[in-house]
């Protein structure tokens, strides 16, 4: 069982491991509006949750924690059993007998644990059984059962059955399985053995697939049934025990392709295949009764498709039973096997009832872990936009840049500075990885963060049938992985590192990667914030013949400037809940037709995204005594366990725009209403307004990606083409392109308010960056409507929190940054 964590309700959290709920864990969006409702600041709300996280690689939640400890897998279980101990300690409890570890922040931890009591969580992305019940006796200890965990409305995002998966592998081995359907499974590509596995496979005599292409398993398959795309069918789910929603399509079927249940319903010989009316024949018996006073079934029908989904009133928690697990081959080479549970907790109502012999667990867990290891220890990841390679093909996210490393269109040997310096690697040299039987050649990239003595590889990557833009992009990592004890276990405990002929350029979008002691990003903590909510700000002041003068006091521009009489369009961005997940850059580039490019290009420095999310590492203390050249250099190196701060950077739509007065034919242009315009049929590619531009968001389209067969991505087919937005226009060849806050969006809400004889009301009109932000951190509005929560956002901060980048040189940006403050102790 997996259950809801509500991060709403917790003032402390302790992440341990493989847990980032903010990144890659199923639920993420939920978990990342909760978590950033702890983080808002205001000037009614001047407390913050504090975040604590040990973990291996540095992940999304790790770069967002106010104190991050780097761990390797092998002392993850001892981590958790010596946060037991310190807070069995505090709470009077007694303590566990397992190996000493001196982990940095895990006493701070426990302190803040116990003083928040009843408003903590500890989570833990360990797969080992025993980790998690050591887990659940702390959440027991600091009463988070029923508070911040909720066993009630376990999560269903993501199940699966390793042990019975491993038995059906080894059946196919053995010649004993008659026939096999595959539904949204590739074992072939994603399981540790599936090379073994495809060639097994033919000894099944009826293999179907239902892959909407001849995809690695797919093309082993006697027949391949491509069932509906998900936007053309019907369908539902229970994401939580209690939420149920319905999927209903918008759009018909393009290709000659059937839904998969209504395959099973014929093969089954049901009487009425249509799967439809089984859909609502089993919503009318199972779901139905728990809607009390729903009217007819029509009615509820008809409310709940209107609604998109059905929440009844009570949800209660039951008891999960852990499967019967078995022994693995594997076990001894593990880092982390899994062990035998030893209890499983007791549901009571929305809470639990902790009840285990923790000592069993605390020495189970001493005979699997070590506080010291020489090993290198190999880690797999899911990256947030590759995710497990189901959607490889997809070239918006292959082109999505990591939100951790910036790079794009490929996978790659993360590992610490230290370990680079000593095999003296650069970023790029190719290295040779060597375990579990497995080897493959792969690009080095130095990683701060990452934990000394490990490294860390993504899987989702080495695709060979996935299609023209996901084949053959990075090297296949799942067969590092393998079965512990019944369970997947993604990491290699000792492998070989060495060094390879050759280079591999890795794509990469940043390469600048800390502030050199610049105030582009403002930063102080929550006690300086406290006293002072300006505390962390640069008020810039440029010297004048009359002394020293703020930026605003001395204008080059007519005396008047632009006048804004009816809409003035801005934005507000809070940097204490932008988590860089990086679903803004998506979302834009699908709602903006911004064209895909390809690896080279963006190595050529082409990239076209017109938002990107710039991740900024703290660099160390530079000593007093160096020399200028010195210092620029050391503060030019990030830390080896850095802060890390995220800031979306897009057009700035200036008031006094530098771009507009360079261009020799007038296409950008001011508007009455506070937008910075690019007319394209102007345009002549002349670029002095990207040379002007002291943000970098300016791009200019150097070739016609979305009619070009060099550039086979989207956009040049006539199956491509669908995913174009027709409210927004496709660039030629040789234009400048940028953030034009949604335009079109924003021509359409003003239009429909005018039909209807009135102003638009605020959260009608919103740009596609803010949509799409689970926690908030992007407000888009009418400045000039004091109603609207950007006008207050913007109006609240100014002089404290609020500050424009560059404001030094009198830009004056439509958009405001709202200080980051960290909560550290």
């Amino acid at each position: 069982m997996v259950p809801t964590y509500n991060f709403e309700n917790a003032d402390v959290v302790v992440g341990i491991g493989a847990a980032d709920f903010l990144g890659t864990w199923p639920g993420s969006t939920e978990y990342s509006y909760q978590y950033a409702q702890q983080r808002k600041l205001s000037k009614d709300k001047k407390q913050m949750s504090r975040h604590y996280q040990f973990e291996t690689t540095l992940s999304i939640t790790g770069a967002n924690a106010d104190h991050r400890t780097p761990i390797k897998p092998s002392q993850e279980g001892l981590v958790v059993a010596a946060l037991y101990n310190q807070v069995a300690k505090l709470t009077g409890g007694a303590a566990i007998n397992a190996p000493a570890i001196q982990v940095t922040n895990l006493d701070k931890a426990a302190k803040d644990l116990v003083a928040a009591k009843g408003r903590a969580v500890v989570i833990s992305g360990s797969k080992d059984v025993n980790v998690q019940i050591l887990t659940n006796a702390i959440n027991s200890l600091i009463g988070a059962n029923g508070k911040t965990i909720d066993f009630g409305a376990a999560s269903n995002l993501k199940a699966g059955n390793d042990t019975a998966m491993a038995a059906f592998v080894q059946e196919v081995q053995q010649g004993k399985v008659a026939a096999v359907l595959f539904y949204n499974a590739n074992p072939v590509y994603d399981y540790p053995t599936g090379k073994t596995f495809g060639e097994n496979l033919q000894k099944v005599g009826l293999r179907i697939s239902f892959a909407d292409r001849f995809d690695e398993t797919a093309s082993l398959c006697e027949y391949v049934c491509p069932d509906h795309h998900y936007l053309e069918s019907w369908g539902d789910a229970e994401p939580k025990r209690g939420y149920y929603s319905v999927i209903q399509p918008t759009i018909n079927p393009i290709f000659k392709t059937r839904a998969a249940q209504e395959s099973l319903l014929t093969w089954a010989g049901a009487t009425n295949k249509n799967y439809f009316a089984y859909l609502q024949n089993f919503w009318r018996t199972n779901v139905y009764p728990q809607a009390k006073g729903a009217g007819s079934f029509e009615n509820f029908w008809t409310q709940t498709l209107h609604d998109g989904v059905f929440e009844p009133k009570t949800v209660s928690a039951s008891i999960i039973q852990p499967e019967t697990q078995v022994n693995n081959s594997n076990t001894n080479d593990a880092a982390r096997p899994l062990t035998q549970p030893t209890a499983t907790p007791a549901a009571t109502g929305s809470g639990v009832t902790f009840n285990a012999d923790v000592n069993a667990v605390a020495a189970a867990i001493g005979q699997t872990y070590k506080a010291n290891s020489n090993a290198t220890e190999l880690v797999l990841y899911e990256k947030s936009g590759i995710g497990n390679g189901d959607q490889a093909n997809n070239p918006y996210l292959q082109e999505f840049p990591d939100p951790i490393s910036r790079a794009c269109w490929d996978n790659y040997l993360a590992v610490p500075k230290k370990m680079a310096v000593a095999m003296e690697l650069v970023q790029g040299d190719l290295v040779k990885v060597e375990g579990k039987g497995y080897s493959i050649e792969i690009p080095v990239l130095i990683q701060p963060g990452q934990a000394e003595g490990t490294v860390a590889l993504a899987i989702g990557y080495g695709r060979e049938k996935a299609g023209k833009a996901g084949n053959k992009v990075g090297k296949n990592a799942y067969p590092f992985a393998s079965l512990v004890n019944g369970t997947m276990s993604f990491v290699a405990p000792d492998v070989k590192i060495s060094k390879a002929k050759g280079k591999w350029e890795i794509a990469q979008v940043q390469t600048h990667h800390t502030i050199m002691a610049r105030p582009i990003v403002q930063e102080a903590n929550l006690n300086e914030y406290q006293q002072n909510p300006a505390a962390g700000s640069f008020r810039p002041v440029v010297e004048s013949s009359e002394g020293p003068k703020s930026p605003t006091e001395i204008n080059i521009w007519k005396a008047n400037g632009h006048k804004y009489l009816n809409h003035s369009w801005g934005m507000v961005i809070d940097m204490n809940s932008c988590t860089g997940c990086g679903a803004c850059v998506v979302a834009c580039n699908v709602e903006n037709n911004v064209p895909v490019v390809g690896r080279q290009e963006v190595i050529n420095r082409r990239e076209m995204h017109w938002l990107r999310i710039d991740r900024y590492y703290s660099a160390d203390p530079v000593p007093e005594e160096a020399g200028l050249i010195e210092k620029n250099r050391l503060l030019e190196e990030a830390s080896a366990n850095p802060e890390v701060v995220f800031q979306p950077m897009l057009c700035q739509h200036c008031q006094q725009a530098p771009c507009e007065t360079v261009c020799p034919v007038l296409a950008t242009t001011h508007s009455s209403e506070g937008l910075n315009q690019m007319t394209y049929n102007r345009c002549i590619g002349t670029r002095y307004c990207a040379n002007n531009c002291p943000y970098k968001v300016r791009r200019l389209n150097w070739f016609k990606y979305h009619n070009n067969e060099k550039f086979d991505f989207h956009m040049n087919n006539d199956l491509g083409k669908m995913v174009l937005n027709p409210d927004v226009t496709v660039r030629a060849r040789g234009v400048m392109e940028k953030c034009s806050f949604c335009v079109q969006r924003i021509q359409e809400g003003k239009l429909n308010a005018k039909k209807e004889r009135r102003r638009p009301k605020d959260g009608e009109i919103i740009t596609a960056c803010a949509q799409s932000c689970a926690t908030g951190a992007i407000v888009f509005g009418d400045l000039n409507d004091p109603e609207t929560r950007v006008a207050q956002m913007w109006e609240e901060e100014q002089g404290k929190r609020g500050f424009r980048v560059l404001e030094e040189i009198n830009v004056r940006p439509q958009i405001t940054y709202l200080t980051k403050i960290r909560n550290k102790a």
